[in-house]
């Protein structure tokens, strides 16, 4: 008798990126998500914003941070997602290699100042 195998089931689970504006509590951070949703009577662009409360294990979450969250089962009372990654830190420069051999033109004005 041979067990017939069962296909393994692949959950797709929703993910969304967003901020994180609390890391108050332990092992859990409130992560807000920006939408621009078009207002339903005058059809303006209207920005909507979502908190969701995301599990983070490793308290590695900082005030500022832009983090991945996706999907999981019910951790707590209001707890539905876990970070899954740290995209940015608000410490963390945006341009980390700048060139520091340029230098700005002296204005004209600047060298009339100093000729007199």
């Amino acid at each position: 008798m041979t067990q017939a195998q069962t296909p393994e089931k692949t959950v797709i689970r929703k993910q969304k990126v967003g901020r994180v504006v609390s890391n108050k509590m332990d092992k859990t951070v409130v992560v807000a998500v920006n939408y621009l949703r078009p207002h339903p009577l005058y059809r303006k662009t209207v920005r909507q914003t979502n908190k969701f409360y995301a599990h983070d294990e490793d308290n590695r979450c900082q005030i500022g941070d832009t983090v991945r969250i996706e999907e999981t089962r019910p951790l707590s009372k209001l707890k539905r997602w876990r970070v899954v990654e740290v995209l940015g830190s608000k410490d963390q420069p945006i341009a980390a290699d700048v060139p520091t051999d340029i230098v700005a033109p002296k204005s004209s004005q600047a060298e009339d100042e100093v000729e007199e």
